[in-house]
């Protein structure tokens, strides 16, 4: 589960985040809509433990981040979480194979092989980031992520960089992996269709969240508008 309880984060003399709090039970998959500089992608770093909360109180796997030293949320990050970020984070010196290795070694996952086919890039493997499309790019972040085998995945834009045929594809390999495993997943999206896919849709504006809603029947990636 992620709980979140009246966070606030500061930028400066900016208050990003004011009070915010929500839950996703485990096992759900949650949406987070709103308009640029609403504070999406700040909750987004927050709750993952990519950055510390200025105050308020954050549950992520029954464990309290917020009361976590430096080397806890290093240890929690590497264990619990996976990330898909707009940016791609890729080893520039490793292949494919190798930067989704990198994620798999860390959850002792031998067949993550699988992973790179289901996101259409077995034919990649040897391949170096400065070989690959920015779309080919952000498919291999997808595998790292899945790779480690995640209890909570955090996802920013994930198939932002992605052609409607290929983030179909991508999308609905993510929600069919999330109810094979059972992880806990939390996106930030403009495409406001991809909210029907959803157990729960968490809308911001300036630094709150203003609705949260649910769907009785979320969609798959094929039945949306793109």
């Amino acid at each position: 589960m992620i709980a979140a309880e009246n966070v606030v984060k500061n930028y400066g003399n900016a208050e990003v985040l004011k009070g915010v709090s929500l839950e996703v039970a485990d096992g759900e998959f949650a949406v987070l809509l709103g308009a640029s500089g609403s504070g999406k992608t700040t909750l987004l770093t927050v709750l993952s433990g990519l950055e510390r909360a200025d105050g308020g109180r954050i549950v992520c796997d029954g464990r309290d981040i917020s009361a976590m030293t430096d080397k806890q949320l290093t240890a929690f990050r590497r264990e619990a979480v996976g990330f898909i970020f707009q940016q791609y984070y890729l080893s520039d010196n490793l292949t494919v194979d190798g930067n989704v290795k990198l994620g798999a070694q860390l959850a002792g996952n031998r067949n993550y092989r699988d992973i790179i086919a289901a996101v259409g890039l077995a034919d990649k493997l040897k391949s170096l980031p400065r070989e690959l499309s920015g779309g080919e790019q952000q498919r291999v972040c997808i595998a790292r992520a899945l790779a480690k085998n995640p209890k909570i995945l955090f996802l920013d834009e994930p198939t932002g960089a992605l052609d409607e045929t290929t983030g179909r594809s991508v999308l609905d390999y993510i929600i069919k992996l999330k109810h094979e495993l059972g992880f806990t997943m939390l996106a930030v999206t403009h495409n406001i269709n991809i909210a029907e896919t959803a157990d729960a849709v968490i809308s911001m504006n300036s630094g709150k969240i203003t609705e949260i809603s649910r769907n009785a029947a979320p969609k798959s990636a094929y039945e949306i508008g793109w």
